[in-house]
Order: structure tokens, then sequence, then C-alpha cells
């Protein structure tokens, strides 16, 4: 006769396939982050940046002329229409890589690295009754808030200007993207130009250059492992804590007119 107090444990089989089934659990939440993240980068492309080109291309097609420029005195310029030539240095017959170019265009902050913003983008969007991504809030159609990889909120915000030949990261009128986190910027290259090569096609980051003609690109600086305000290669690990804001970069994305 057994005792009544009898008790029986686990056997191996049963603790293996518990384990088994807490690890699918864990694969399955870290995917879900990981295709959650993705599907916010997506989400970013098609719902600000794509909508700020074709708000942007709309403003072009309603004064014939890219933002801010002159309608009366083109001079094919983001913000042409504020430029005071230097003495001896003209639009064309000359070399304009002399020449210094227009404030960007920004909201009323303007965004890191840009100084001296001539004109509210807002205000000339409304000028020439363009509507506006609704961005993050009525009065805020410049901005974007998201999550990175470590939960903390950023900020993106659009700038528009024309950078000169010569300009590192490109020549002509660019939107000028900041407050993206590296694997941010990465995912909008790999979407706009099919691959995440910092310093090739339409969507670079600022600030480098094209290099030499044939020779493999760059990739983009930094990776979510460094703070914000650090700086760093892609190749390398940063000492970002959980808790830290990851780094920012900032994109240059050239527009067509």
């Amino acid at each position: 006769m057994k005792p009544a107090n009898l008790q029986r444990g686990f056997t191996l089989v049963e603790m293996a396939i518990v384990l088994a089934v807490i690890g699918l659990i864990l694969g399955a939440v870290m995917i879900g982050k990981d295709v959650q993240r993705n599907a916010e980068y997506t989400k970013i492309k098609q719902k600000f940046i794509d909508q700020w080109v074709v708000a942007y291309n709309a403003a072009y097609q309603r004064a014939g002329v890219p933002l801010g420029d002159s309608q009366t005195a083109p001079r094919l310029m983001v913000n042409g229409g504020a430029y005071a030539a230097a003495s001896g240095s003209p639009i064309s017959g000359g070399n304009m890589t002399t020449i210094s170019a227009p404030a960007a265009i920004c909201a009323n902050s303007a965004a890191p690295g840009l100084n001296n913003p001539r004109t509210v983008l807002r205000d000339e969007m409304l000028r020439l009754g363009v509507r506006m991504p609704p961005g993050r809030a009525e009065g805020s159609e410049d901005r974007y808030v998201y999550l990175d990889s470590n939960g903390n909120p950023q900020e993106i915000q659009v700038c528009f200007q024309w950078n000169a030949p010569g300009t590192a990261s490109g020549a002509g009128n660019m939107m000028v993207i900041t407050g993206l986190t590296p694997d941010l910027a990465r995912a909008l290259d790999q979407m706009i130009d099919g691959k995440p090569d910092a310093r090739e096609g339409m969507f670079r980051m600022a600030g480098i250059g094209n290099g030499t003609a044939n020779a493999p690109g760059v990739e983009w600086a930094g990776n979510n492992t460094y703070a914000h305000g650090a700086t760093g290669a892609a190749a390398t690990n940063g000492a970002t804590q959980d808790e830290d804001q990851v780094m920012v970069l900032t994109a240059h994305y050239k527009m067509n007119q």
C-alpha cells in the first residue's frame, strides 16, 4: 500500500517540453517587436516622408517654382526668392560653388544643424493652398514622433534647402530630415534607393561625400548601441544602456525639382 503523502516530480521529458514552450514564447515576443518596428518604419516612410514629397511637388506645381522661390525672377532654388547674390557671384555664367546657399525653410524652430530659417514652412504651404501631412499635431505638421529601439521617444523634423554644387551629400533642392536613428535611416534608404548606402542615391547621410568613382559606398554612421549625442562607426559597439536615448542622424533627400 502506497503512502498517502507520496509526491511525484516532473520527468526530464516534461521539463524539456516546458523549456521548449518558454523558448518559443520568448522567440515570438522578440520577433513580434522586430515586426512591429519594421511596420512603424514603413508607416513613417509612407505616411510622413512620402507625403512631404507629395506636398513639396504640389507646391511646385502651384507656384511653378521651388518652395520659397520667386515667381517673377526665379532662381530654381528653395528659398531663392529671398536670396541676395554675393558680389561677383551670379547664378548663371559663374562658379556657383562660391555662392552662399539661401537659408533653409523650416518651422519656427529650425532643425538641428540648420540656422536662420527664413520662412515658416507651414505658412509657406498654406499660402500656396497645399495640404500637409498630419505630422505630430496641428501646427506641427513638419514633425513626427516615434519610439526608438530602447522605447524612448524620438522626433523627426523635415526642412527644405538648396545645396550648392560640390556639397558632400549632393547638390540641388533637398528635404533635410533630422532625428533618424541609424536603423531607421538604413530602413528608409533601403526603401527609397534599394540599398542602405549612405553616400549613393537620392537619400544620403548629411556630410558624406560621394567618394571615389565606381568604389563601394559606405554604411550609415553608428548603430543603436550608441547613446544620443555620441558618434561611432556602424561596425563598432557603443556603451548605451537600455534606458538611453539612441543616437540620431541627419539625411538629405534630393527632390526631383
